[in-house]
């Protein structure tokens, strides 16, 4: 009891830590979730999740996995296929052939395995698997086209991996009963289809009683998550590995259903899809043990190597060939291709079932996934984004921010970003209002920024940072809280409140964004400014020009908005929080016009003077 519950809170631990550490430095968090386990499991002993959990560690891995693929496919949206055009279908449709084939060539001509393990082997290989494939988008910086490939590809193709393996298993199994694959393949697609009905009827229930109020909001993430489980549960009872399908297609259906009461629920799913993925790396990693790993021979790495350089390109360049995707996206997505946990846990399943059908080479295939599982982790995570610069396919590696609302303010604000180099875009539901950034050339998103469609018609993961800087406060306030959850709650923004917060008609912070400037300017203020011609200004630093000095030589009235540090990343001065600008960084204020300025200043020589004079004109 006390060993499980140790390996629980280091499984916690491990994970989530190596997802902050990634998170701070950069680096891919799949390979660190892989050294932490494989540190704290067979390098210094002090876990073991086959000792810990024994028969019970298989079933967790892989209802972790089907939640995993539940919440992809949740992600799935038919719209975003229109920006992909027929990439996706054809490397469904054709590359999961050629990669089964390529691969069960390269498993028996260059790794020397039997055939029947050649070919199963080549089934699972098919899946590039959303555990890994996503978190690495998250953190580069992709184009949205190819990502949306990577994407799409990993969460449909999973499950047919399974399938694969399944259909390879059964017709060896059969064959040592004297059947054959005329016997197994109806078989199979019957379970298949069966997986699948039981999958849309799940979302279709889902779509049809939540609307109508048939289960409590406080009750709608655990129906769903019970609901999953069950089915994947359910539809492996009719067929071993359909309850991937199943649970797949409930995802994608229920993306697609327009279901509203699916928003609150995306915050969970998330967060229980992150918690999964990093305990699930853990477990795995840690499982391994070093007699696995020597029975790895020479001939694998170079195996290991075709699959990286040979099995993997000749599959996307031959199923996108005479595709309207351009060409340096193909490579790109040629290169591209993690293995994960899925195919790590269907060896691990297979292993046995070959080893009791008489094919020794069956248990190979246990260190052989973790091999192409390890080598495509670190070869991809490490290189996806410097491949994306080389080809040109990175978004903004600057942190971008998005205005909502096209006022005097918020243009003048961008023109002024823009001339530093930081992305920016504003976004307003008039194109009356929008027609004044465009004709500065500011780029501009036509359309209500709440709407679902949005995330569609704009690419959203380019904004690290969001400004509500319309003139309805409450719309302001809705939009920071909508966001929250996706960028960060201390990097969604609006103006500061009228009045006091004891004020029954103000609203609470808990809703707001952070108030922008340490004054805590509201909208009636920002008019007044704005109607007496304040602009902005910025304010190169240096060692000699600190920022004391910068803001010593602005006047009393002037309020500092934000630093601009020299990686690009954004820091504002709100009412709460003051960043500490550096040499090197731009500060940018918000100022009376230089006219006002000069008076104010002649202003105050005058008074100086008078006071000397009349320091001097008073007897001793």
């Amino acid at each position: 009891m006390e060993e499980q519950a140790l390996v629980i809170a280091l499984v916690g631990v491990l994970g989530i830590g190596a997802q902050w550490v990634a998170w701070r430095t950069g680096w891919p968090a799949i390979v660190l979730m892989l050294a932490a386990g494989f540190i704290a499991g067979p390098i210094t002993g002090i876990m073991d999740p086959h000792h810990a959990f024994g028969e019970l560690l298989e079933p967790m891995i892989s209802i972790g996995v089907a939640i995993i693929l539940f919440e992809g496919g949740l992600s799935l949206d038919f719209r975003e296929l229109r920006k992909t055009g027929s990439a996706v279908w054809r490397l469904v449709i054709f590359g999961v052939p050629i990669a089964w084939l390529l691969g069960s060539l390269a498993c028996y001509y260059i790794a020397g395995l039997v055939w029947p393990v050649s070919i199963l082997f080549a089934g699972i290989l098919v899946v590039t698997g959303p555990t890994v494939v996503l978190p690495l988008l998250r953190q580069s910086s992709v184009a949205q086209r190819p990502a949306a490939i990577l994407k799409w590809e990993a969460i449909v193709n999973d499950p047919f991996g399974a399938m694969c393996a399944v259909i390879a298993y059964e017709y060896f199994r059969a064959s040592a009963n004297g059947a054959g694959l005329a016997e197994v393949l109806p078989q199979m697609a019957f379970a298949t289809l069966a997986a699948a009905v039981l999958g849309y009827a799940a979302a279709w229930l889902i779509a049809w009683s939540f609307p109508r109020g048939f289960v409590p909001e406080f009750l709608k993430a655990p129906v769903l998550l019970v609901t999953v489980i069950g089915l994947f549960v359910v539809s492996n009872l009719i067929q071993q590995e359909t309850g991937l399908v199943a649970v797949t297609l409930m995802g994608i259906a229920l993306a697609n259903m327009n279901v509203d009461s699916l928003r609150d629920i995306h915050p969970f799913k998330q967060n229980i899809a992150v918690m999964l993925v990093s305990g699930i790396f853990i477990l795995l990693s840690a499982s391994l043990n070093f007699d696995t790993l020597r029975a790895l021979e020479w001939q694998f790495t170079l195996f290991l190597i075709a699959i990286l350089f040979l099995v993997r390109p000749a599959t996307v360049l031959l199923s996108l060939a005479f595709s309207s995707i351009p060409w340096k996206e193909r490579i790109f997505v040629a290169w591209i291709a993690p293995r994960g946990i899925v195919a790590v846990a269907i060896s691990g399943l297979f292993a046995l079932r070959l080893s009791d059908l008489g094919y020794g080479d069956g248990t190979i295939l246990i260190s052989l996934s973790f091999a192409v599982c390890v080598v495509t982790i670190v070869a991809h995570g490490f290189t996806i984004a410097p491949v994306a610069k080389w080809l040109g396919l990175t978004g903004s590696t600057t942190p971008g921010i998005l205005l909502v609302g096209a006022t005097p303010w918020s243009i003048a604000l961008a023109r002024e970003l823009k001339q530093m180099e930081v992305p920016v875009t504003i976004a307003d539901t008039s194109w009356w209002r929008l027609s004044g950034a465009r004709q500065q050339g500011l780029p501009t998103y036509h359309g209500e920024i709440l709407a679902e469609a949005t995330e569609h018609s704009l690419d959203l993961s380019q904004f690290q940072t969001l400004v509500a800087a319309t003139e309805n406060e409450a719309y302001n306030a809705l939009v920071c809280n909508e966001f929250a959850p996706e960028i960060g709650r201390d990097s969604v923004y609006q103006l500061g409140e009228a009045g006091h917060h004891d004020d029954p008609r103000s609203l609470p912070p808990s809703i707001r964004g952070r108030a922008l400037f340490q004054s805590g300017v509201d909208m009636n203020e920002m008019h007044r400014r704005q109607q007496a011609g304040w602009e902005f200004r910025k304010t190169r630093l240096s060692e000699q020009f600190d920022f004391e000095a910068a803001r010593s030589a602005l006047p009393d009235e002037a309020d500092f908005l934000m630093v601009v540090k020299a990686s690009g990343a954004l820091r504002f001065f709100t009412h709460a929080a003051r960043p500490t600008p550096a040499p090197g960084d731009y500060v940018v204020s918000y100022s009376p016009p230089e006219e006002l300025d000069m008076q104010r200043v002649q202003s105050r020589k005058e008074k100086k003077a008078k006071g000397q004079s009349k320091a001097e004109a008073k007897p001793a």
